[in-house]
């Protein structure tokens, strides 16, 4: 009973703890800039209208760059956590990951095939359009990748396949943009190194209803996940169908992180090193705490990672992956060594 307690307590405390540092990761976001904009003319802006009291230039920072910047920032951040949780719970190691098995640069890939394809013949491309694109690289990584695991079933190797196929699909968006017009190379340049900015409130709008959707579906999967963690016999004891279930992990992995790479750009590590993390702290892997807690974690993570990329080296900024790397990569090889370590 003083366990169930403890750990109830101990939820609460993280669960508050997450929710205080994206209070502060989002007023630091919205305040911080070439312009520094108080916290009180903020709150003014955001709550109490458009009045004389505020000037048009503070109110077309915080409503059409910087709030838009941060949702996006938050938003994409605890998708991509999210779908590092799925892949993991898939392969069953904390190691795999969007980015580390190759489906974010198989999502870059058709993205920036689609992006030249279309701006050639004049054609703007939606904001859906991107994500249909980057979902259908995310589905042909993944596919290699599955193919793979039937055939390696070491986590060194299968690294080793994601990482090369990270490669191939990086090599072959180089040779697209070999061939692509000048114009099209600079729309291409930002987004291939990732970044959080460029965005207005109707990006936001697709971004949530997408990103919405997958959440409700993967809640609604929580209690299958549970008992797929505990291993895929047992799973199927408790009357999980898991031929259905597998690709449904799979689906909802792709449709989070081909939705990052869409509006964002590749971004590094954060899908392995915040839901590490998160169960490190939470003490816990029980899918209906942690999945809040992943994307919580994941928003907190690159917001801040966000802010410190735009304002560092200001007026010069940061690609997201440069700072998402910088603090996430540790963290992989931390766990890399630390499984290492509980094999032997």
């Amino acid at each position: 009973m003083i366990s169930i307690y403890s750990s109830k307590s101990r939820y609460l405390l993280i669960f508050s703890f997450f929710l205080i540092l994206l209070a502060l990761a989002s007023i630091l976001s919205l305040c911080t800039g070439t312009i520094s904009i108080p916290p009180a003319r903020i709150f003014g802006i955001l709550f109490g209208g458009e009045g004389g009291a505020f000037s048009v230039q503070e109110i077309s920072i915080i409503t059409k760059i910087r709030l838009p910047r941060l949702i996006m920032a938050g938003v994409l951040g605890g998708a991509l956590s999210l779908s590092g949780f799925l892949l993991q719970t898939y392969f069953q190691n904390p190691i795999a990951g969007p980015f580390v098995l190759g489906i974010s640069s198989g999502a870059k890939m058709c993205v920036a095939a689609s992006m030249i394809f279309f701006l050639k013949k004049g054609i703007a491309v939606s904001s859906l359009g991107l994500v249909g694109s980057a979902f259908l690289g995310a589905l042909l990584s993944t596919s290699f990748i599955l193919l793979v695991s039937r055939k390696v079933n070491h986590i060194g190797s299968l690294l080793v396949s994601g990482i090369m196929i990270g490669y191939v699909t990086s090599a072959i968006t180089d040779f697209f943009i070999a061939f692509a017009e000048d114009s099209d190379i600079a729309n291409l340049h930002g987004w291939s190194k990732g970044s959080f900015s460029g965005f207005d409130m109707a990006d936001c709008v697709v971004c949530i209803s997408i990103i919405l959707a997958a959440l409700v579906c993967i809640f609604l999967l929580a209690k299958p996940i549970g008992a797929y963690l505990m291993g895929e016999t047992y799973a199927r004891t408790m009357g999980v169908n898991t031929k259905i279930f597998r690709p449904v992990l799979i689906l909802l992995s792709s449709v989070l992180s081909a939705t990052v790479t869409a509006f964002a750009g590749p971004v590094s590590f954060v899908g392995i090193a915040v839901p590490f993390l998160v169960k490190q702290l939470l003490r816990t892997a029980k899918p209906l705490v942690v999945i809040p807690a992943s994307f919580l974690g994941g928003a907190v993570f690159c917001i801040f990672c966000d802010l410190i990329a735009r304002s560092l080296f200001s007026p010069l900024e940061l690609s997201i992956s440069t700072v998402t790397s910088f603090f996430g990569a540790p963290i992989v090889i931390f766990m890399i060594i630390r499984r290492r370590k509980g094999e032997r």
